[in-house]
């Protein structure tokens, strides 16, 4: 769901700038120890996975899957919310186009993510770009972009970072699967929910900047007026889209003005 092919850096703007990170990315030197690196920060998000997948495992059984089908929507699709949203729709009787397209919407800001990623990755060939973008997670693209911002990491740390998430998101749904229907009530906890929180929580203590603070938050209420209008994840699309533009201008202005 456009989760990798923005990684390349094609367009004209990711070409203009200046990659962060150093010339080494991708580079065969240290692969055991920084992808071990990645594993380790990783870990958070491997404990908060492991239980939301079991939950998730739960509910697509009582939606009526199977233990094969439930896993499998997590090994080929991996996009928690969704598939939260999947199993309810289905649950509702809806038919698979109308699930498709809500997915497709719901996820639709991996674009933003594939974008903002861009430009430190633009040395990267386009098969591992594709293999880090499947596990471009809102909380895998939280620690990404802070440690990228941070110098030098290879792919291989980027992929301990997103390959144990996915193996945990997998795990998970394997024992919610296998619990079954011995676990009733689950829907009404809320737990799709803890997974935004924690993207929140990962990513919200790294901006420093004020500029960038100001404009999340611009983002943010900006998002919320356009939810009352607007259908699926197109209220944050285009939410995001007039933040940064707004940030953008006030730089290029202040730089002027300075």
């Amino acid at each position: 769901m456009g989760r990798w092919f923005l990684l390349s850096g094609q367009g004209s703007q990711a070409n203009q700038m200046e990659p962060v990170i150093s010339p080494a990315l991708g580079r065969s030197t240290g692969k055991t120890a920084d992808f071990f690196r990645g594993v380790l920060v990783s870990t958070p998000v491997v404990v908060g996975y492991l239980a939301i997948s079991v939950a998730y495992g739960i509910l697509a059984r009582q939606a009526g899957l199977g233990l094969v089908e439930s896993v499998l929507m997590s090994v080929l699709v991996y996009a928690g919310s969704a598939q939260f949203i999947g199993v309810g729709m289905l649950a509702a009787g809806a038919g698979g186009a109308a699930i498709i397209a809500t997915t497709f919407l719901v996820n639709i800001r991996h674009l933003l993510y594939s974008a903002s990623l861009a430009p430190y990755l633009q040395r990267v060939g386009m098969g591992r770009l594709a293999a880090l973008g499947f596990g471009l997670t809102d909380e895998a693209f939280s620690l990404d972009i802070v440690e990228l911002s941070r110098g030098s990491r290879s792919t291989v740390f980027l992929a301990g970072i997103h390959l144990m998430p996915y193996l945990a998101w997998i795990s998970g749904s394997v024992i919610g699967g296998l619990l079954g229907g011995l676990v009733s009530g689950i829907g009404q906890l809320g737990l799709d929910f803890a997974l935004p929180a924690m993207f929140i929580a990962l990513l919200v203590p790294q901006v420093k900047d004020r500029l960038l603070a100001a404009t999340a938050v611009v983002s943010g209420f900006v998002s919320l007026i356009l939810s009352h209008f607007m259908q699926g994840s197109w209220n944050i699309i285009l939410a995001t889209l007039i933040a940064a533009s707004l940030g953008m201008g006030w730089e290029k202005w202040r730089r002027r003005c300075g």
